[in-house]
């Protein structure tokens, strides 16, 4: 505790003012930070709040990165709802702030180390506030984890409402009239702030014209003129024509230039464009410099395949040389499987690459097949720009790696932890190289960075099925399909029943779970095209991609059987079995059998509502009420089940 008392007490940085109880909906909420020095860079520094009511548990409901921020020459930086007035360098979302008891904290590190529920701490605190809007009820465990001793109560001269909790010079804390972005004894610098503002929103696409606004707090008293730089990396002088000159006339509060975004006919990926405002006179301060606009290319490509929440199949086969599956011809059981290893992970023919390498491979391998400047994510079934990769601390609007088998619970470690080098350089690696599996691709995935802290290493099925918001199913088999081919590849992965604790190194589950999906969500074009695209970087491919009956042979009830590809030739593939239009109103059509079947749907309460037996492709005509069914197709004594919607 000693420890976080010297960063409260010799901090750089303090919380110079507070106010979470504002008039109606809480719209002219704020937080007002002091450093020490004027024009002080607050790179590397968060603000992060907490909740500290009775049986809250202390934890973090919203936290702030403050890189790229930097205090004006009060030393003061104002956080505020848009309302606010004057205005603030950043937009606090309004009603984000509660009105306590609770406590506000500055750290050394970034916003993204505090996901909301992250339990309060002092290690790397800078400095705290714990407040309430009642002086009986205090956040008493915060005060012991900051090490504070007293908590401020903003309703102490009953005007919560109106009044604020500010920061005097002895480093203690009273209750009076609001003073946003002014310090709070009423002497220093006033500035005039200048706030950019651009229509449309983000993003935009090439040939649309953006309108940048430049407003000042206040009518300026003689023409204020400033230059606007647009460049930013590969965006230039040559993505748009426009007027970067403005002025604010004498009298008036605020300027507009109109840029236009030019297209020239060439897909050089999305681009952003950065607004920033030059040099300014000393009694202004810019508010909200560095804007990012992103600007779409609309000359990118399509790919002859689906995505996977609109999945097309039998577009794409496999890659597979002639013969590169013959040594699985009649073997069952541990043999099959080790021969399967003895083929993905040929210490003479596969390749192992650095994790740095994985961003150029997912790039190419999950692109959004509708859009080639973009990635299709994983779980959240959407697709992001290729340029949103996560190169900073900020997860939000990001994408990432994910790894399907967690790296927690492969243990691989850094040995391939390095920058990228490109597919020609490579080394050796064998079934025992657990390390390699930190950058093998066949389980790593384009996601998008929030999700992906969601699902941290959970077990799939048991604790983790997808996002609780939107929930999709379209990635089950896929994550399957990867998990069996680690399970696999790696000595000492294992992908067993149940819920294993995750600190067992080399155990994930749920196998039951994960041998439905494979089963439930067949593999499809994207899947086979990436497939196809990782063996030209690895020199291996996934097997259960090729061959996803082979899962059942090698982990599910067909286990101990002998195994043959023919199994998978027959007439019936369930990979390209599909039943459309789905949803449907009175008919559907049955593709992908070539021999004779039947058919049978189930009700959602499990009874048996039709039966039809057909032979090959056919329409199916039936008078079904609205709602959800299953229907349950078999041929060559193979059965798969498909979902289906009845409007």
């Amino acid at each position: 505790m000693a420890f976080a008392c010297f960063f409260v007490s010799n901090a750089q940085i303090v919380i110079n003012e507070i106010d979470a109880d504002t008039p109606s909906t809480d719209v002219k909420e704020f937080i007002e930070l002091k450093s020490t020095t004027p024009f002080f860079a607050l790179d590397g520094y968060s603000v992060v709040f907490f909740n500290g009511g009775s049986g809250s548990g202390n934890l973090s409901y919203y936290a702030v990165d403050l890189d790229g921020l930097t205090t004006d020459g009060n030393g003061i930086i104002l956080l505020a709802n848009a309302q606010v007035i004057p205005s603030g360098s950043f937009i606090l979302p309004n009603n984000v702030i509660q009105n306590g008891p609770d406590a506000v904290a500055i750290y050394a590190g970034d916003a993204v180390d505090f996901p909301i529920g992250t339990v309060s701490t002092n290690t790397n605190l800078i400095t705290a506030l714990v407040y309430s809007n009642n002086g009986t009820s205090l956040a008493s465990t915060l005060m012991t984890d900051f090490g504070v001793s007293v908590s401020y109560n903003e309703n102490s001269n009953g005007a919560a409402a109106t009044q604020s909790i500010q920061r005097k010079s002895d480093g203690t804390y009273e209750v009076k009239a609001p003073t946003p972005r002014t310090t709070n004894d009423g002497s220093g610098i006033i500035y005039d702030g200048i706030t950019t503002t651009f229509s449309p929103s983000s993003p935009i696409s090439e040939g649309q014209n953006l309108t940048i606004t430049f407003s000042t707090d206040t009518p300026v008293t003689s023409n204020l003129n400033f230059t606007v730089n647009l460049t930013n990396n590969s965006f230039n002088t040559s993505d748009y024509i426009g007027n970067l000159n403005v002025t604010i006339p004498s009298g008036a509060s605020s300027a507009s230039t109109v840029i236009q975004l030019l297209n020239d006919g060439i897909n050089d990926g999305d681009e952003e464009m950065l607004i920033k405002i030059g040099t300014v006179p000393s009694e202004y301060i810019i508010l909200n410099n560095n804007n990012i606009v992103r600007v779409n290319d609309v000359n990118f490509s399509v790919l002859p395949f689906g995505t996977p929440a609109n999945p097309t199949y039998g577009n794409v086969t496999s890659t597979a040389p002639i013969g590169y599956y013959d040594s699985l011809e009649g073997k069952s059981g541990a043999t099959l499987k080790q021969a399967i290893q003895d083929i993905i992970a040929n210490p003479n023919v596969v390749r192992a690459h650095t994790y740095g390498d994985i961003i150029s491979i997912l790039k190419t391998a999950d692109q959004n097949p509708e859009n080639s400047n973009q990635v299709w994510l994983i779980y959240t079934e959407q697709p992001r720009s290729k340029i949103d990769y996560q190169t900073e601390n900020s997860i939000i609007g990001k994408w990432n790696r994910e790894h399907i088998y967690p790296q927690s619970r492969g243990n691989y470690g850094d040995f391939y932890n390095f920058p990228p080098d490109g597919i020609n350089v490579w080394v050796p690696t064998g079934p025992d190289d657990i390390a390699a599996g930190l950058s093998d691709a066949h389980h790593l995935r384009a996601v998008d960075g929030q999700e992906n802290s969601s699902r941290n290493n959970k077990n799939y099925g048991t604790e983790y099925n997808g996002p609780s918001a939107n929930p999709t199913s379209t990635w089950k088999g896929d994550v399957a399909r990867a998990v069996f081919y680690m399970a696999v590849r790696y000595n000492g992965l294992n992908v067993v029943n149940g819920n294993p604790n995750d600190n067992i190194i080399g155990q994930l589950g749920d196998l039951s779970t994960l041998l439905t999906w494979n089963q439930t969500d067949t593999r499809d074009d994207f899947e086979m095209n990436r497939n196809n695209y990782i063996y030209t970087w690895q020199m291996n491919r996934n097997p259960f991609i090729d061959y996803p009956l082979l899962a059942d042979y090698v982990f599910g009830n067909n286990y101990g059987q002998t195994w043959s590809s023919a199994l998978s030739n027959s007439s019936f593939d369930t990979a390209k079995i599909v039943l459309y239009p789905n949803p449907a109103k009175d008919y559907f059509t049955v593709s992908g059998i070539t021999s004779e079947a039947t058919i049978e749907i189930y009700s959602a309460l499990g009874q048996k509502v039709f039966q039809e037996n057909f032979a090959g492709e056919a329409r199916l005509n039936f008078n079904l009420s609205s709602g959800i069914y299953l229907a349950k197709i078999t041929s060559d004594g193979f059965t798969t089940t498909k979902k289906v919607i009845i409007e």
